[in-house]
């Protein structure tokens, strides 16, 4: 799994002009499900974003995570980040799971985000999507769930 996680002022997530998801401060995360990801790695990756300390302090400090700082989520579904792009012109989306796969996976992710006390506001999977973002610093973190995996194996 790869997410790319941005801190937020405001975001939204419209489906043929209609509004799906919206939060004010927060985290938009654009989520990508990978062949062989397993739920434990998902959920894993959902506390892992929803415990990541990129919001600013009482000092001003990047220290404080969305869940202190009273942010929401915004989770948009993107097979995309999966992309292959090393050869030719053509970018290759092999390593994306497919969406029957994904889907779970990613509804999981959500579960869990969820569980950790954080609102979370979603996109429609498989659906063509416009997002509309205001990232606040900016700040944008890329996260993959297998290098997680490699530190945690030490």
């Amino acid at each position: 799994m790869r997410v790319v996680l941005q801190r937020v002022a405001r975001a939204e997530v419209r489906v043929e002009g209609r509004s799906v998801g919206s939060i004010g401060r927060g985290l938009l995360i654009l989520a990508g499900i990978a062949e062989g990801d397993e739920e434990a790695a998902v959920r894993r990756m959902a506390r892992k974003c929803a415990e990541c300390r990129i919001f600013p302090d009482a000092e001003g400090h990047m220290n404080a995570s969305a869940l202190e700082a009273g942010g929401a989520a915004l989770v948009v579904s993107q097979f995309t980040l999966l992309a292959d792009v090393r050869r030719g012109r053509r970018p290759s989306f092999i390593a994306a799971a497919r969406p029957e796969i994904a889907e779970p996976l990613l509804a999981a992710f959500v579960h869990e985000l969820r569980q950790t006390g954080l609102r979370v506001e979603t996109g429609v999977f498989g659906a063509h999507m416009d997002v509309e973002l205001v990232n606040d610093g900016p700040v944008t973190i890329v996260i993959d769930s297998a290098d997680l995996e490699r530190a945690r194996r030490g």
